[in-house]
């Protein structure tokens, strides 16, 4: 069982649009003709002893994961491909660390994972969380209230996730179609405030996502984080929670700096991680968004986008 040291506190070709400092551009296998061998890692800018990017950090839906919620063959090699040429593998999720557990487990995963949007710091190899923010329960009513103001009084259908360690999803009756059998189901809003929270989720079954998450940003203010991490899910989030300040905060453990890292995710939520780091990378599958602020478009995540782009940096098994 977890325990809290703290709390609060469509597929595209390659791309390589605006490296930003501090990363050297990386090789394009679709401008090599197809008689040309993809480059080992020794021929690429940048490299050396330790190898260029000595931190991978990888968003779990819609980026490591499959939509079968799989790891392919395929990721686990090139994952440890960048691991024998000195590369560490970081997690960082917007699940909790009770819901991405199970994943992390599947594929041996070791150390330090993010969690919870940056919320978490999770011990995978411990099992135990390090540390973990709680979102207040009077400023979270309060959000909502505002939300639900800045869009002309339209309600919202809400779910929250509990706090840790049990980390428990639990939802209003019309938050979604798809109910899980983990899932907890009140039968008002009201019920959702019963006890310490870390999140709320809220969506609106008429209006974009985007409406959504800008209403909810102007009604947080400076109070909380807002962030987009999965269609129909718009996060609100305690203050200064983002998923750059748990990359940050795991990888100044490690002894890695923004430029020894290279990230991978899919959506709004992995903007700050992408920024962070030294070279982004977007997959295929990605949100418009984060398209824009990355340094590459992979394949798609059920192409093993991460894996045709680590293989590259780190050479091919």
């Amino acid at each position: 069982m977890h325990t809290a040291d703290a709390t609060p506190a469509p597929a595209t070709a390659l791309r390589l649009p605006r490296p930003r400092s501090g990363s050297a551009p990386l090789p394009d296998s679709a401008d090599l003709p197809d008689s040309t061998p993809l480059p080992d890692s020794a021929d690429l800018p940048g490299s050396a002893d330790p190898p260029p990017f000595r931190l991978v950090a990888t968003d779990l839906d819609g980026t490591l994961l499959r939509t079968d919620l799989t790891v392919s063959a395929r990721t686990r090699a090139a994952l440890a491909l960048a691991d024998r040429a000195g590369a560490r593998h970081l997690v960082v999720t917007g699940r909790p660390a009770a819901s991405c557990r199970e994943f992390l487990v599947a594929i041996g995963y070791q150390g330090l994972a993010v969690c919870g949007q940056g919320a978490q710091l999770y011990d995978a190899s411990a099992d135990r969380l390090l540390f973990s923010a709680a979102l207040d329960l009077d400023l979270a009513r309060a959000v909502v209230k505002r939300t639900e103001e800045e869009l002309g009084g339209r309600p919202l259908e809400l779910a929250v996730v509990t706090a840790a360690p049990e980390n428990r999803f639990v939802i209003t009756p019309r938050f979604t179609d798809r109910m899980r059998p983990d899932w907890g189901l009140v039968g008002s809003r009201e019920e959702l405030w019963a006890q310490p929270i870390e999140k709320v989720l809220m969506r609106h079954r008429e209006l974009p996502d985007g409406r959504v998450a800008a209403a909810a940003a102007l009604a947080g203010g400076d109070e909380v984080s807002v962030t987009h991490s999965e269609k129909g899910m718009i996060e609100v989030l305690p203050a200064g929670v983002d998923k750059a300040v748990g990359l940050g905060r795991a990888a100044e453990r490690m002894g890695f700096a923004p430029e020894d890292t290279i990230a991978f995710g899919d959506m709004p939520n992995d903007i700050p991680m992408l920024e962070w780091a030294g070279y982004g990378v977007a997959m295929g599958n990605a949100h418009p968004g984060l398209i824009a602020v990355a340094d590459e478009v992979a394949p798609d995540h059920d192409e093993d986008g991460v894996a045709a782009v680590l293989e590259r940096v780190y050479g091919r098994p």
